[in-house]
């Protein structure tokens, strides 16, 4: 039987990946050159970026404008089934597969926040029994072509907590883990009732931390 009042929220990006897998996804879908101009026509957002003088969000958008282009929907979502086929599996920690499993196994709901596109962790995360994904979601025209913008703002920080909060709506949970590896997911760790970053210890029994919270 589920039990959907425990909800277990996971990071992606160096939380169950290894590495930042959008810069794998696009260096794989445009090639290498295309990669390095792409990050070359960008620099001084990206640059902005790291010296906090300009939006994650903007920087990222301005980084995939320049590489991608005006890439079709259907273009992208061919590269991302590519991308899960023959790339992310090799991507993705074992450990963290397997708590994942044991949440599903125990009926509790397991949702996916990442900055990362939904383009290729929405199929990836119906693969491995995600019951929701929310994510960095790309804009595109009447004609369906990128625009090199967002369609929401980048899912990082704050915004991954104010997206938790609406997916969870009027029906917030009993119990809440988070599973996360950086400052992007500190307000979704200060948030829980159970929160792992990595590097700072072992995963957490989970059995009996879920069995502690039901008997308070």
């Amino acid at each position: 039987m589920r039990d959907t009042s425990i909800v277990a929220a996971f990071d992606f990006d160096g939380t169950i990946s290894t590495t930042d897998t959008l810069r794998v996804f696009v260096r794989a879908t445009v090639g290498t050159p295309r990669f390095l101009a792409g990050a070359l026509l960008a620099s001084p957002w990206l640059i902005g970026a790291a010296l906090r003088v300009v939006d994650r969000g903007t920087a990222k958008a301005a980084f995939l404008r320049a590489s991608l282009g005006a890439r079709t929907r259907a273009q992208l979502e061919y590269d991302a089934q590519r991308f899960i086929a023959q790339r992310l599996p090799s991507l993705l920690r074992p450990e963290m597969l397997a708590r994942l499993r044991q949440h599903r196994a125990m009926g509790h709901r397991v949702v996916l926040v990442s900055a990362s596109p939904g383009l290729y962790l929405r199929l990836w995360a119906a693969s491995v029994g995600f019951d929701a994904v929310l994510s960095t979601e790309l804009a595109y025209d009447e004609v369906g072509r990128f625009v090199g913008q967002f369609a929401e703002p980048n899912c990082w920080g704050p915004e991954k907590m104010r997206r938790l909060e609406a997916w969870w709506a009027a029906s917030p949970p009993r119990v809440l883990f988070v599973y996360g590896d950086s400052r992007g997911d500190k307000e979704m760790a200060e948030r829980a009732d159970y929160a792992w970053i990595r590097g700072q210890g072992k995963l957490m029994p989970l059995p009996d931390a879920a069995a502690s919270q039901r008997a308070s």
